[in-house]
């Protein structure tokens, strides 16, 4: 399972971002998430799912403006779940607290953390979101404003009638804002993430069990 746990950037001086957000991710991620994204506690959100790419496009659209620190964890979860996300607890979330308190300390506010015998990919994992989200920071508004609408499902003629351009001119945007290598590269993140959950969610109870059971044969042996 992941979970993330994003807290909203200087909330004491900004106006609440909590609200908007929460109504955006419902409706946008709503059928990939396993219990619906509350607010926890005053400025902070929560948000649990259990589909890897749904976790990396949540992660990038949070760290999109620089709004929010945004600490992803990775782990089991405790059930059977709670009706509400603020009464659930396990591995995931433990791990989702310790990565958003480390995400406020560095740059860009992204951090991944998940429980043993996971840790080891979760910091190949976060190496490979920090870098995209690094690259993301560099893209302009010009590039946006493609990324925007191609995402919602406009083609090159369709985008350049909506921002008065030639064809040729959002060809150019996307290539320097790198649209192409940024949404190629999102499956493949999907994949690492789902290898850090399986990793995390391993039955180590059993596979203990299991080396038991094999050293025994082999000291009979």
């Amino acid at each position: 399972m992941f979970v993330i746990t994003a807290d909203q950037v200087d909330s004491r001086h900004r106006p609440d971002l909590a609200a908007a957000q929460l109504d955006r991710i419902s409706a946008e991620h709503g059928p990939r998430l396993v219990l619906p994204p509350e607010r926890n506690a005053g400025d902070e959100i929560q948000i649990l799912t259990d589909d890897a790419m749904t976790a990396v496009h949540l992660v990038l659209e949070l760290t999109r403006d620089d709004d929010w620190s945004v600490g992803l964890g990775c782990g089991r979860v405790r059930t059977p779940l709670p009706h509400d996300i603020r009464e659930a607890s396990g591995e995931a979330f433990f791990s989702a607290r310790t990565a958003v308190d480390r995400a406020k300390r560095v740059r860009p506010r992204f951090a991944m953390v998940a429980a043993d015998p996971a840790a080891d990919d979760a910091a190949d994992a976060e190496a490979l979101l920090v870098l995209a989200i690094l690259l993301r920071e560099r893209r302009t508004e010009q590039g946006w404003q493609v990324y925007d609408r191609m995402m919602a499902g406009a083609n090159q003629a369709d985008i350049a009638n909506q921002l008065g351009v030639s064809a040729p001119a959002v060809s150019s945007r996307a290539k320097h804002a790198n649209i192409r290598a940024e949404l190629d590269a999102l499956p493949a993140l999907a994949r690492v993430l789902g290898r850090v959950d399986a990793a995390a969610t391993r039955d180590v109870t059993r596979d203990a069990s299991r080396d038991g059971q094999r050293g025994s044969t082999e000291g009979a042996a």
